[in-house]
């Protein structure tokens, strides 16, 4: 028997109807559009306090307000570092590559794209030798090698981790899709981001106006394919050229000028010149058969 509040019950709250969006939100919103926060359909029992829930086709949920907390602390390690050299990215995954060469080529630090050969931060004796003080992983399950070397020489390691990786060796944990293109561009995008901003490199007067685009790979049939297309309109010629006719020829029916017999008037003059005289002795004497040489 209560009176129902008057107004509109649906209405927005004012705090929350033309707020603009904090850094955090915009940030997330980024993770959502790149599926930062699907995960596989299978879970490793050291990731459950990273994932959120688990859909019904059985994909794992990854709780991103985790993600960007891990970030900035990731952030804070690799700052904490005076030699921005002493950091070693490394990617297996061919998605991966692009990201942390642009991370490097940003923050200073060293990339290992491709295959990492066995020995790199223990065998003395190779020619690539590294010696790093933080080795930061894409994957931990494609990249076990340098995981475990790491572990060898009580170096610390940061990684990207999906629901399904595994945690061993591993010192901070992100947890995130490292499995997508967008989605690995976008975490190294907003790590470099981090990590320059703590460092002082871009701030309110100098802000980050690296496009995350750079980051992401690019199939190189796909761009041979936009070369060949941005190239081929060039072999052509202008449509002004196109309607322009050639000097000594008109298109309109007119007869151009100069001495032009009557098409029409060809056969009599053939006949005239002897075109339709007798065939050939040989084929009218014994057919195409008694020809010599046949």
């Amino acid at each position: 028997g209560g009176k129902l509040p008057e107004g509109n019950l649906f209405a927005v709250p004012p705090n929350m109807s033309s707020a603009p969006l904090t850094n955090k939100e915009k940030d997330i919103q980024m993770m959502l559009a790149c599926s930062t926060h699907l995960g596989t359909k299978n879970a490793d029992f050291q990731m459950a306090p990273y994932i959120w829930k688990r859909r019904l086709d059985g994909i794992h949920l990854i709780n991103l307000g985790k993600t960007y907390e891990k970030i900035k602390l990731a952030a804070r390690i690799i700052v904490a570092i005076e030699n921005p050299a002493d950091v070693c990215v490394v990617s297996a995954r061919t998605y991966g590559q692009r990201p942390i060469l642009k991370f490097a080529q940003h923050t200073g630090a060293q990339a290992i794209a491709g295959r990492l050969t066995p020995g790199a931060f223990t065998n003395q004796i190779q020619a690539n030798y590294k010696e790093p003080r933080l080795v930061i992983v894409a994957d931990p399950r494609i990249d076990h090698q340098a995981v475990k070397e790491a572990s060898y020489a009580n170096i610390p390691v940061i990684a990207f981790c999906d629901s399904d990786s595994p945690l061993n060796y591993v010192d901070v944990v992100i947890p995130a899709n490292n499995k997508g293109k967008l989605s690995i561009g976008l975490l190294f995008w907003l790590l470099a981001r981090e990590v320059l901003t703590m460092r002082g490199v871009v701030n309110a007067a100098n802000p980050w106006t690296e496009s995350v685009d750079l980051f992401f790979y690019r199939d190189p049939a796909e761009l041979e394919k936009q070369e060949q297309g941005a190239a081929q309109p060039e072999a052509f010629t202008s449509p002004a050229e196109w309607s322009a006719s050639a000097p000594g020829q008109s298109w309109s029916g007119e007869a151009a000028p100069g001495n032009i017999a009557d098409w029409g008037a060809s056969e009599p003059a053939a006949a005239e010149a002897g075109w339709q005289a007798a065939a050939d002795p040989a084929v009218a004497a014994g057919g195409w058969t008694s020809a010599p040489g046949w």
